[in-house]
């Protein structure tokens, strides 16, 4: 998700119908709940599900794992401490499954990996300690040599009690190592060596590493091949820009399938041999990337489909009389409206779990047999979401001003008409690698449930695009950027979407210092603007948050911001503050450490120094978005309230009197 967030007998009708609208208007609580259960996986032979489990407080999640056919009540429930989750989790056998800790900075920051693996019975029993900094389990007398990062990286085709295991060491993070790990007994197994931190590994189906790649020290993708026993770095190509393997064809060991972006523009999905010859292109797309999420088979897991990473998603079929792809067809069709992806398999094939979701639906988790075909519900992400009550989101393109064609999604207040209606811009946070997409958004689902127009443009910068575009954005955060962002409003003005007259911006993280700097870079077009959690001062980010801890995160802030002085200070809200001309509404987790409080401080700070009005809302024991229901809650009252004294309620004008 990204965050972010008459006559008389007329006169009666537009009662009715304002009743109508009353009616469906959802309780700012049920936007606040968290989902209880995400990430499923099924076990090799169909019999449990385990998930990441979230308490209502949104503070305190853990491990939940059920058996299939009763969802009422988990089987085994591990609480892990505050702020800390399952990351990742893969089953080793029908009954041990491995587990990557993880830690939540909040509700708009990604889940972030602690290094630790963990493996445990599916009664809860045989707890261990396979990876970490930690001086217990099996191996308590060796864990000096496990002070590092370890992750999941798959496991054999057949559950042997084994999984694959990527880990770098603290102290030599220049080094990928892979494992093979035996979760009983913690036994490792080195499978290969490279000399470059952070690389991912295709591993064939016979256990066999293929390939490695990732981004190095430099900020630059990288790829190396198995030669032997050694490595190959493949030479960098503009042509083939982010090439990555995904898995190997079947029926032949030398042929793999692979997705890059030509030219850095779009993305191509090809079959080709390991050395880069006999190329045969299965899709290609000039404006998105493409990818086979959720379009895989069972082990040893080769994909059956491609889909874009813009647009509505619509699965293309490698091979569309293959009985796989018939059964995808067959399942699509009796949920219209939904993108439906396969999620697990059992072991033998006979059991699958599928996701239903759609730009309504936040997500229905289903499973088949494959031999009788019977299909069953698991559980619904967000029971309490009608999404007969959830608003149209609708993907769109435009021209900006210097001629790029963009993307942008636009999210339509159910049962109002589309012309003239007030509206919020929500550009997303990251910004680099993040994209807005067609799929529910909670944010802009609320915002459409109080009758406003929602506009999420993805600006240069933003991912699915391919690198090119990508990398449009670097360096140019406060300029080309927001430029985008304003050209989005301005379109969505000449087309009569829009009432000029009536336009806020809110965003989060990034968003939220976007927030700040359209106002800057169009003085007179928005009436308000809202930044949750944002990034306010860019200089700042090189001695406080947690970006700069790491040797690629100081390459990374480097590469898209730069660290000329003068250029830090003419693209950050806190020098600008003068040129704020509209309301502000700033709210923040005490505790965040990737947009740490200080940027809060200097954000009000500065609209004090310029006589700016602004109001604050801000929470001790929050992060990076708040988690906690009651706040969430509060937040979107306030937001409301903020929106409607600024550019009135989401309602339709007041007809006027009758004559």
């Amino acid at each position: 998700m990204t965050y972010r967030f008459v006559r008389p007998i007329v006169a009666a009708l537009c009662l009715a119908s304002a009743t109508t609208m009353a009616a469906d208007l959802v309780p700012v609580s049920d936007f606040a709940r968290r989902m209880p259960l995400t990430s499923p996986r099924l076990s090799p032979d169909g019999q449990y599900v385990s998930l990441a489990y979230h308490d209502p407080d949104g503070k305190n999640h853990g491990l939940a794992i059920y058996r299939v056919g009763d969802m009422s009540k988990p089987a085994t429930l591990i609480r892990m401490p505050p702020y800390e989750m399952p990351a990742d989790m893969i089953w080793t056998s029908p009954t041990r499954l491995v587990v990557a800790r993880g830690k939540v900075d909040g509700s708009i920051g990604a889940a972030s990996y602690t290094g630790e693996l963990m493996a445990i019975d599916v009664d809860g029993k045989n707890p261990d300690y396979l990876y970490g900094f930690e001086a217990y389990g099996k191996r308590a007398a060796t864990r000096a040599l496990d002070r590092g990062w370890g992750t999941i990286e798959g496991a054999p085709v057949q559950s042997n009690g084994h999984f694959y295991m990527r880990a770098t060491a603290w102290a030599d993070q220049d080094r990928s190592t892979l494992y093979d790990v035996d979760a009983k007994t913690s036994a490792r197994k080195q499978m290969a060596d490279i000399g470059i931190g952070r690389m991912s590994f295709m591993i064939a189906p016979d256990g066999t590493p293929r390939f490695a790649f990732g981004t190095d020290d430099d900020f630059k993708w990288v790829v190396f091949h198995r030669d032997g026993g050694g490595w190959t770095k493949l030479p960098a190509s503009e042509e083939r820009q982010n090439f990555t393997p995904v898995a190997t064809v079947a029926g032949n060991g030398n042929r793999v399938y692979a997705v890059f972006s030509p030219g850095g523009k779009g993305g191509e999905f090809v079959e080709q041999d390991e050395d880069g010859g006999n190329v045969r292109v299965i899709r290609k797309d000039d404006f998105s990337e493409v990818a086979s999420s959720g379009l895989w088979t069972p082990a040893p897991l080769r994909p059956f489909g491609t889909v874009t990473t813009t647009g509505i998603p619509q699965a293309t079929y490698i091979d569309p009389q293959a009985p796989i792809s018939k059964l995808h067809m067959a399942l699509s069709q009796k949920f219209p409206g939904n993108f439906l992806s396969f999620v697990d398999f059992s072991e033998d094939g006979g059991l699958l779990m599928f996701k239903v979701a759609s730009d309504r639906e936040p997500g229905r988790y289903m499973l088949i047999d494959t031999k009788t075909y019977k299909v069953s519900k698991l559980f619904d992400a967000q029971p309490w979401i009608d999404p007969k009550q959830m608003a149209e989101r609708r993907p769109v393109r435009f021209k900006a001003s210097d001629g790029m064609e963009l993307e942008a999604i636009l999210t339509f207040p159910k049962g109002r008409s589309e012309a003239n209606l007030p509206m919020v811009l929500l550009p997303h946070g990251g910004p680099h690698g993040v994209s807005d997409d067609w799929f529910f958004d909670r944010d802009a689902q609320f915002l459409a449930n109080r009758g406003y127009l929602v506009l999420q443009v993805n600006y240069r910068g933003s991912g699915g695009r391919g690198s090119t575009f990508e990398q449009a954005g670097y360096l140019k955060w406060g300029t080309r950027v927001q430029e985008d962002l304003i050209d989005g409003v301005k379109w969505a003005i000449a087309e009569n979407f829009a009432d000029p007259a009536r336009v806020c911006v809110f965003g989060a993280s990034f968003g939220g210092y976007a927030a700040m700097m359209t106002t800057v870079r169009a003085p007179g077009m928005f009436k308000c603007a809202v930044g949750y959690d944002g990034i306010y001062d860019l200089d700042m980010m090189y001695n406080k948050g947690d970006i700069k801890d790491r040797k690629s995160g100081r390459s990374y802030l480097t590469t898209v911001i730069g660290k000329d002085q003068a250029d830090l200070a003419a693209n950050s809200p806190t020098h600008l503050a003068d040129k704020i001309g509209v309301p502000v509404f700033l709210v923040h987790g005490e505790d965040d450490e990737r947009a740490p409080f200080a940027q809060f401080k200097a954000m009000r700070a500065a609209l004090d120094a310029a006589h700016k009005p602004y109001e604050t809302l801000t929470k001790p024991d929050e992060r990076h978005g708040f988690v906690k229901p009651e706040n969430i809650e509060e937040f979107y009252n306030r937001l409301q309230a903020f929106l409607e004294k600024n550019i009135g309620g989401g309602q339709a004008p007041a007809a006027p009197a009758a004559p």
